[in-house]
């Protein structure tokens, strides 16, 4: 059984994507009410509150860390600050601290592609020098939800693999262009 925690839960639209009669999750936080409502609506469980205040050894054993992480400090839509958005930008940072403590064997981490390019690209290559120092090797490329059945144009990146993993069995998925979209 592979055990997973979905981080910044939202109404659990990762979950879902992760969710088969093979996985677990074991831990969900989700700091917004509204959406903390909703989650247990889907899933018969409410998300514990903000990550910032829950600390590492509180959180289960998982072999996969989700993690969709506030993208409005790193798209181009946003103010585009990045780290410098104290309340958003850092919350990265929590996902590195449960990283480091648990060594889950996968980091799937989620966001928008200004994350490539927000501070000609330094901001992204801050985020590959902390995880690699963490021991994760980080494969990413640019996915279109549109292109694997998602009725909208949703365009994202990440993943972290522990080096002492054998990556070969690992390949992005090949979706389907759209044209009605």
């Amino acid at each position: 059984m592979v055990k997973f925690i979905d981080l910044f839960a939202g109404i659990g639209g990762m979950r879902l994507g992760f969710s088969n009669y093979n996985t677990q999750c074991v831990f969900s936080s989700e700091w917004d009410k509204h959406a903390q409502k909703t989650y247990e609506a889907n899933f018969g469980e409410i998300p514990y509150g903000d990550i910032t205040k829950i600390k590492e050894d509180e959180i289960p054993p998982h072999d996969l860390l989700l993690a969709g992480f506030p993208c409005q400090p790193f798209s181009m839509i946003g103010k585009w600050l990045g780290f410098a958005d104290e309340t958003q930008g850092t919350l990265f940072f929590d996902i590195v601290r449960i990283a480091k403590y648990h060594k889950p064997k996968v980091v799937f981490l989620e966001n928008v592609p200004g994350l490539l390019t927000l501070a000609k690209g330094d901001t992204f290559q801050q985020i590959l020098k902390i995880l690699d120092e963490i021991d994760y090797n980080v494969y990413y490329e640019v996915l279109d939800a549109s292109e694997f059945g998602l009725p909208q144009i949703r365009k994202r990146i990440i993943i972290g693999i522990r080096k002492d993993i054998d990556k070969r069995s690992f390949k992005f998925p090949v979706g389907k262009k759209r044209k009605d979209i």
